[in-house]
């Protein structure tokens, strides 16, 4: 029992370190998960492996062929001349339709199942709990769903086939050396021992290098695209040359890892290459004495060398594979990482109801770092009042709309909402339904203002897009634009001006139809009279409506208003109202 064991650690320890030194459970863990796209498609995968097998036995058959030719051309035998070159030219024939058949094959599986996890990655990533993605950046998440998902793509159809396509060409060939000179096929073999060990060693350095060179890449699409997302700023502040030089540090560090790289598989290659080019020259200087012996024809040795190539190449497209799966492994565990983020708590089956009431009282909140953001506030909140939640920048506003969103949980207290039927819900992912959302910033999308009114209301018609616009007194000068509703807009609402944006992302929030409104600071983009018109309207709806705001104008027309200080609310009383008002 002891020695059974002994033998199962050696056997372990020697998986871990072909695997490059590697977490062999953990490279087990991401092949497994990659391969349940595999068994998803593996009619498709099977297919694949036919079409490889199939090639490989064509690859032979001519090989044979090509002997029989050249021996009878040796001989001048005209009557197997001309069926060899008949069956020469067939099986050339036959092989580039395989070959033509699994190309187009290939191309389809490959984005039926590209599309496949990308979808599955994208649904994850876009319900996942909001604390849990907001650490990663978007030029990372980018990286990820691109270049990871096609490597994992890829793994997941071609590595099996692979696999199987070159172990079935090392043995059929091996087997066909042997059969002829037993000799010709340990010369063969020499090579064998040599670019097992050298592979251990290219292993461990390319499954520490794919880590690396992601997280660089990762860090650069970050970097790019937080600089075009900030571009305006970048060039109003002239810092464009300081910004070119980060990027410069950037290029610098991948430029010196792909380097170090390089370098690392010039040297590997050289060895290999000088290993294979030795026994290349052995099996010829093999085939020659044979020849100058008598013991062999010309045929024999043009076949034996041939197959001596095709042998070494499928032995090196095999070894090959290992670091595929490490580099495999390493895509699968960042994609992972994001599929297994914590997922909001699915939306109540129940339709949100005309109107609600919002209930918040003795609740604490934190972010990570488990510093209160806020610190035993209360807030009522019912239909048809406006509630206003004024105090500096940094104080909680913002946070407390995100509790009420269920973008994050509080750390105590209780959050409720009260529908029309007496119903009490818990506020949280699951009530986000009854909540109408306009953010601080511009976050209109490109494309037309339809299409940006139309994603919260997919099957809106124009007329409720227009009364949409009208209570947002944006129709005012849609109207006037070339297309109407129907205008197209840029990236980032790119052709309006920051009040328009604002008052089409109001309306936007209108087309919801939820109960309730949560406006984050954006009537600081509006004048006061259109601000006064947004609200009245709002009022008149009979929605709850919470604004987290700066101006004092907005308090005159409030039910009642909140000051959010040092992670506290209080209320503010008439006499408090009237004097920030006046201080306008």
């Amino acid at each position: 029992m002891q020695t059974e064991n002994t033998s199962q650690d050696s056997i372990r320890q020697s998986l871990r370190g072909l695997l490059g030194g590697g977490n062999f459970r953990e490279i087990l863990r991401n092949w497994k998960w990659i391969l349940t796209f595999t068994r998803r498609h593996w009619l498709g995968v099977t297919g694949l492996t036919f079409f490889g097998l199939l090639s490989s036995s064509l690859n032979l058959l001519a090989a044979v062929i090509t002997k029989n030719l050249i021996g009878s051309i040796i001989a001048l035998d005209m009557e197997r001349l001309l069926p060899m070159t008949v069956l020469m030219i067939f099986s050339a024939a036959l092989g580039v339709l395989f070959q033509s058949i699994g190309s187009r094959y290939s191309a389809k599986l490959s984005t039926t199942m590209h599309q496949e996890i990308q979808k599955y990655t994208f649904d994850r990533l876009v319900h996942a709990d909001w604390m849990s993605i907001r650490h990663y950046p978007t030029g990372d998440l980018l990286n990820r769903f691109s270049t990871d998902i096609g490597n994992i793509a890829g793994c997941a159809m071609t590595f099996l086939p692979n696999v199987i396509v070159q172990l079935f060409t090392v043995t059929v060939t091996l087997a066909t050396i042997l059969y002829f000179d037993p000799i010709m096929a340990l010369i063969c073999l020499i090579s064998t021992p040599v670019l097992f060990l050298a592979s251990r060693s290219l292993l461990r350095r390319q499954h520490a290098y794919n880590r690396r060179l992601r997280e660089v890449s990762s860090g650069m699409s970050s970097f790019e695209s937080e600089t075009f997302r900030n571009i305006d700023t970048l060039k109003g502040f002239g810092i464009e040359d300081a910004v070119s030089g980060q990027l410069d540090e950037w290029q610098q560090k991948n430029r010196d890892m792909i380097l170090e790289h390089n370098s690392f598989t010039i040297r590997t290659n050289a060895l290999l290459t000088g290993l294979g080019t030795l026994v290349q020259y052995t099996a010829i200087a093999y085939c020659i004495w044979r020849l100058w012996q008598g013991q062999m024809i010309l045929d024999t040795m043009t076949f034996f060398l041939q197959q001596r190539g095709t042998l070494q190449n499928s032995f090196s497209g095999l070894i090959g594979q290992i670091p595929r799966l490490l580099s495999g492994s390493v895509a699968a565990e960042r994609i992972r990482e994001l599929t297994e983020l914590p997922q909001d708590a699915d939306p109540t089956d129940e339709l949100p109801t005309p109107w609600c009431r919002i209930r918040l009282e003795n609740v604490s909140a934190a972010y990570e770092d488990g510093v209160k953001v806020l610190d035993n506030i209360t807030l009522n909140a019912g239909p048809g009042e406006i509630i206003a939640l004024v105090g500096s920048s940094g104080e909680g506003k913002t946070t407390l709309l995100r509790l009420l969103l269920g973008l994050m949980q509080p750390l105590a207290g209780t959050m409720e909402l009260t529908d029309a039927r007496g119903t009490v819900h818990t506020l949280g992912a699951q009530t986000r339904r009854y909540f109408s959302y306009v953010p601080q910033g511009n976050t209109l999308l490109a494309g037309t203002i339809a299409e940006n009114l139309r994603l919260v209301n997919p099957k809106a018609t124009d007329e409720e897009l227009v009364a949409a616009l009208e209570g947002a007194c944006a129709w005012e000068f849609v109207s006037q634009m070339p297309g109407t509703i129907h205008a197209k807009l840029g990236e980032g609402g790119l052709g309006l001006s920051e009040g328009q944006a604002q008052r089409i992302a109001i309306a936007r929030a209108l087309m919801r139809k939820a109960p309730a409104m949560l406006l984050d600071e954006i009537t600081s983009a509006l004048d006061m009279e259109t601000e006064g018109k947004v609200l009245r309207y709002l009022m008149n709806l009979g929605v709850t409506c919470i604004v987290s705001t700066h101006r004092p104008s907005v308090l005159t027309m409030c039910t009642r208003a909140y000051r959010v200080e040092d992670g506290r609310i209080t209320q503010l009383s008439e006499e408090e109202i009237w004097k920030l008002t006046d201080s306008m």
